[in-house]
């Protein structure tokens, strides 16, 4: 057997920039044990696995260790796909998925995500966190992940944390941020938990980032960087209780996965060709 794959950088405009993630068409789902695999065997913050379903996709999302309930930069990426390349005349892609309904829309040269609110809940600073960061937290939430926010651009830009001790933090994730010099507000996103030490650009991060730079700047429209070395830009805005997230989207690569030794259950199949319409 053989199933198509994407790789596409997202949130960027230039290749070698923003976060890589890999795309996988499939006709019906294959075992999540296989879906686990080729996840760990691409090596990318995240694989994105979707199957159509009448007019609309269902799509999962896979890090290298673990099925994950929710992904920005692949479902970005996935959108961006099938609108160029598997089908060309949609304008709106509509997902189920683990979150709920989700869409990917087509805006001028961007490309925009429809995504649930997580805004996070003000709790005291765990000790272990700033000795992980090496500095001290002006306010940390929590909500799926530990958003730390700190004093600075430079502060998020030369952070070194320590892996281990950030395992020790609740959240399947923790995100730094601080005011931009050249935008609303700036990030890194780390989720050793999900054995990615840093990822490069988190769509997802933004259902609680977004959330809370709102309420702090009086503003619904915000501009953003992730500060990883490959760097991304998001452009998002809070429409009550769902978060827009817009942003450029460039093809890698495309080829074909060789699944010969994998095993299957017998109810499920997949596909050995791209999906039309």
């Amino acid at each position: 057997m053989k199933l198509p794959i994407y790789q596409v950088d997202a949130f960027s405009g230039r290749l070698f920039a923003g976060n890589p993630a890999a795309i996988v068409p499939l006709i019906n789902w294959l075992p999540d044990t296989t879906m686990q695999r080729i996840a760990l065997e691409n090596n990318l913050s995240e694989t994105a696995f979707f199957v159509k379903t009448g007019n609309d996709f269902h799509i999962r999302w896979f890090s290298p260790t673990a099925e994950i309930d929710l992904c920005g930069h692949a479902t970005l990426a996935t959108g961006f796909v099938i609108m160029k390349l598997i089908s060309p005349e949609l304008d709106v892609v509509r997902f189920d998925s683990q979150s709920g309904p989700l869409s990917v829309e087509r805006v001028g040269e961007r490309f925009q995500l429809d995504f649930p609110s997580r805004p996070g809940k003000a709790i005291p600073s765990p000790p272990q966190l700033e000795a992980a960061l090496g500095l001290e937290p002006q306010a940390t939430l929590l909500s799926r992940d530990c958003l730390v926010v700190v004093g600075s651009e430079q502060e998020v830009r030369a952070l070194t944390p320590d892996m281990d001790r950030l395992l020790e933090i609740d959240g399947d994730g923790v995100l730094v941020t601080a005011p931009g010099s050249d935008c609303d507000f700036i990030s890194r996103c780390f989720f050793p938990k999900l054995g990615i030490t840093e990822d490069p650009v988190t769509g997802s991060a933004h259902c609680t980032l977004v959330p809370y730079w709102s309420d702090r700047l009086g503003k619904t429209a915000l501009h953003s960087r992730q500060a990883s070395a490959r760097g991304g830009e998001l452009w998002c805005e809070l429409v009550g209780s769902r978060v827009l997230i817009a942003g450029e989207c460039v093809l890698y690569l495309t080829g074909e996965i060789e699944t010969g030794g994998e095993g299957r259950d017998s109810r499920e199949t997949c596909g050995s060709r791209p999906l039309n319409g």
